[in-house]
């Protein structure tokens, strides 16, 4: 099950991965990267969670992992405890696969 706090974010697309960091807080989900930020809704049932998010430019710099600026993901995964796996599909550009890990970080 996912816990409230802030977790290590790596993701991959097609184009290529990147991290960042995410903060989980009773259903919402926020966090941002180097050029980036997320925001959105998490759901549980057990150890599997979805979520919705939203992910738009904030500073100019490297082309996102999905070649466009603004992005809506939708994805499912399980979590271990620590950490959790997630796979899903971006809105734009159409069925763009998008994989995830993100791991608990330390209070």
């Amino acid at each position: 099950m996912l816990v409230n706090g802030k977790y290590a974010a790596w993701f991959r697309t097609p184009l290529g991965e990147g991290t960042g960091t995410i903060i989980l807080r009773d259903g919402n989900v926020s966090g941002t990267d180097t050029v980036m930020a997320y925001s959105g809704s998490y759901r549980q049932d057990g150890d599997d969670f979805s979520a919705e998010i939203a992910v738009t430019r904030h500073s100019a710099g490297q082309l996102s992992v999905f070649g466009i600026d603004d992005v809506d993901i939708a994805l499912t995964g399980k979590s271990t405890g620590l950490t959790a796996s997630c796979r899903g599909r971006s809105k734009q550009p159409p069925g763009m696969a998008f994989d995830a890990t993100i791991i608990r970080m330390a209070d």
